[in-house]
């Protein structure tokens, strides 16, 4: 089966990195600190301005994109996944959005890849997106995607099944081909059930 898999909320734990380093820049830089960490959109958890966004984005993106570690468990399920006959296929949304001028253009290859290798996560292929992932998640005939944007997930399901990475932004996203998954492990059981 080829499995699609989304990097920044399924790999990372992106909500505990932004409530983590969001509320160490709001403090360091003055702002209020509010956090309403049930939306999926930093800019609304944190109430910031786009010009106080790309400010942090450009303090921590590349710690974020070449450091920060991927989810427990991450590498040894997709290992697994791919020892039992699985295509793993990244489907990222990833760009050079608030990377400091000295990493423009290295985000989509370079950096990701590095950081893939770094956390011993196997995949067949790549998939960089831009606006829907749904268009690139039929056309590479990806058959599950993981994946944990709520909007993302109610359009990729509606013609994939996808697992949905349980976050608090996501909470309240359900319907037909739908899977909440917790973990990891629990991504793999529920694969290995779907062959039952």
């Amino acid at each position: 089966m080829r499995i699609g898999i989304d990097i920044d909320g399924v790999l990372t734990d992106m909500e505990r990195f932004l409530a983590d380093y969001g509320s160490k820049y709001c403090v360091e830089n003055n702002l209020p600190l509010n956090i309403k960490n049930v939306e999926y959109d930093e800019f609304k958890t944190f109430n910031w301005t786009e010009e106080q966004g790309i400010k942090f984005w450009n303090e921590y993106i590349i710690y974020y994109a070449t450091k920060y570690p991927a989810r427990a468990f991450a590498s040894e399920v997709i290992k697994k996944l791919k020892e039992e006959g699985h295509e793993i296929y990244i489907t990222t949304a990833r760009n050079d959005y608030g990377v400091p001028k000295e990493y423009i253009g290295k985000m989509r290859g370079e950096i990701v890849a590095k950081w893939l290798e770094e956390n011993e996560i196997p995949y067949d292929k790549i998939i960089y997106t831009e606006g829907s992932k749904l268009p690139y998640v039929v056309g590479n005939y990806i058959e599950l995607m993981v994946e944990d944007s709520p909007e993302n997930v109610k359009e990729i399901s509606s013609k994939v099944p996808t697992f949905c990475y349980n976050c608090l932004y996501n909470k309240d996203v359900e319907g037909e081909n739908i899977t909440r998954v917790y973990s990891w492990y629990d991504i793999y059981y529920k694969v290995k059930e779907m062959f039952k």
